[in-house]
């Protein structure tokens, strides 16, 4: 079909070509045979090809490789920085989630294990369980039942004092996750100014507005806003999973401290 098309253009064409020659009493140089006809229009078909086949090369990229070639253009002033925001947030946010999850305890289980070693063993064979278990909540257990012999009110003491050392474990370097996340994007809005700035000076020193002097610093100074902005949004996720993460640990831990407690109570009676 393409073939035909290009056939019917080059008639046209030098139909064309000829009435002009004969105004101008100019003889028409046109293809003398069928056979060179038909090599120009392969060519005219090669070319149309060549230019589809480009089109639908440009289309075909992935999300991933368009993605780098815009990081490129970005420059490596501000996109290394902003880059290195993003390495060292999600550093930050896998070590904690490999930390709440190792955190996690059972905590059912556990008050089952202790209540049951309280009712057989007494509170060494409860000490010896929370040792055996990993997690804030045993810790907490622990040091509970290491106040025992002090009443009960040291013990719930010693409970509340190390629940707060807990959170705080819990709650470590969470704050680097944030700053990265507040960071990001404003060092994407530093280097659009910066690049906006850049495109003004270019402005003033040629006395002229001209689109194509000033494109290239433009298109690097929404560049650097796409990407911090990005970064935010990525570190964001992560870090609100984190966040319900640590809510959750710690009213596991409120109450088991409330349990353990009133395992106690009941024990000392």
């Amino acid at each position: 079909m393409k073939r035909l098309f290009s056939i019917l253009a080059v008639a046209g064409l030098m139909a064309l070509n000829a009435t002009t020659a004969e105004a101008k009493d100019l003889a028409p140089v046109v293809p003398e045979t069928v056979s060179e006809i038909v090599a120009v229009a392969d060519d005219a078909a090669a070319f149309v090809q060549d230019d589809d086949a480009a089109a639908s090369q440009e289309s075909n990229k992935s999300f991933h490789q368009v993605l780098k070639e815009r990081f490129i253009e970005g420059g490596a002033g501000f996109m290394g920085i902003v880059l290195l925001c993003l390495i060292l947030g999600l550093a930050v946010a896998i070590e904690r989630i490999m930390f709440l999850n190792l955190s996690t305890t059972n905590t059912k289980k556990l008050t089952a294990k202790v209540e049951d070693a309280l009712a057989t063993g007494g509170v060494e064979a409860a000490k010896e369980v929370c040792r055996n278990t990993k997690g804030p909540i045993a810790s907490i257990y622990y040091q509970g039942l290491d106040r025992t012999d002090e009443g009960v009110e040291a013990a719930e003491k010693a409970v509340v004092a190390y629940g707060g050392v807990q959170m705080g474990q819990l709650e470590k370097n969470v704050s680097w996750l944030s700053l990265f996340i507040a960071i990001a994007p404003m060092l994407g809005f530093m280097g659009t100014v910066i690049g906006m700035i850049q495109a003004f000076d270019k402005i003033s020193a040629a006395g002229g507005l001209d689109a194509s002097l000033i494109a290239a610093d433009i298109k690097v100074a929404l560049l650097t806003t796409v990407f911090g902005l990005i970064v935010a949004i990525i570190l964001q996720i992560f870090y609100n999973y984190i966040i319900a993460k640590i809510d959750s640990i710690v009213n596991d831990m409120e109450d088991a401290s409330i349990v353990l407690i009133d395992l106690l109570v009941a024990h000392k009676k």
